[in-house]
This record gives C-alpha cells, sequence and structure tokens, in this order.
C-alpha cells in the first residue's frame, strides 16, 4: 500500500515554471515506477511523464517532452515534475501515481496508487 500526497500547485503566468512534488508513505517506494497525470475539466485524465523505479528510464507525453521533467529521490520517497515554459493549456489537476511495475506506463489504468491532486494555473 501507498499514499501519495502531491504539493506545489498554484498560479503561474504563461512562459513560468512551476515545480509540483509529490510524497509517499511506505518503505517500498523504490519497488514502483511512478507517474503523473493530469485532468482538465471535462476531459479524460492523461498522461504527462513517468519515470522508472530507478529514476533512469523517463518517458513523457509529447506535448510535454523538452519542457517539463520528471525526477525522484527514493532516500527521500518523492517524485516531482519541474515544468517549464508553461502554457495556459497546462492548466489541470495534476496527480501523481504508484504503478504495479518498476517502470512505470503511460497507461493509467497500470496505477493502483492515486495522490488526491494539485491545481496548477497558468494564466494568459
Amino acid at each position: 500500500q501507498v499514499q501519495l500526497v502531491e504539493s506545489g500547485g498554484g498560479l503561474v503566468q504563461a512562459g513560468g515554471s512551476l515545480r509540483v512534488s509529490c510524497a509517499a508513505s511506505g518503505r517500498t517506494f523504490s519497488s514502483y515506477g511512478m507517474g503523473w497525470f493530469r485532468q482538465c475539466p471535462g476531459k479524460e485524465r492523461e498522461f504527462v511523464a513517468a519515470i522508472a523505479w530507478n529514476g533512469v528510464t523517463t518517458y513523457y507525453a509529447d506535448s510535454v517532452k523538452g519542457r517539463f521533467t520528471i525526477s525522484r529521490d527514493n532516500a527521500k520517497n518523492t517524485v516531482s515534475l519541474q515544468m517549464n515554459s508553461l502554457k495556459p493549456e497546462d492548466t489541470a489537476i495534476y496527480y501523481c501515481a504508484a504503478a504495479r511495475s518498476l517502470y512505470g506506463s503511460r497507461w493509467s489504468g497500470e496505477y493502483p496508487y492515486w495522490g488526491q491532486g494539485t491545481q496548477v494555473t497558468v494564466s494568459s
């Protein structure tokens, strides 16, 4: 069982940067691939980024590639998403999630554990 708590959301102007983080409980954090997803009102939850258990393998949605960076610190049980060059279309609730596999996935169905989400709003 893993419990996840996101933090760091907020309001930022277009072109700005924001970092959201996720703190995980439990002693087996390093056994999970981790992911970030986001959801806008009226839309389905979409994949943003994922990172493998060891932090070596990462992958991103095309819409954020080159602007967002996912990282993790297994000693601190945290995973973060650094978001640069933010656009109004990045506005959403951002969720972190722990995957069944070591490597994470682009598919939300592979993630049994989810945080409560943190709001990110990018103004134009």
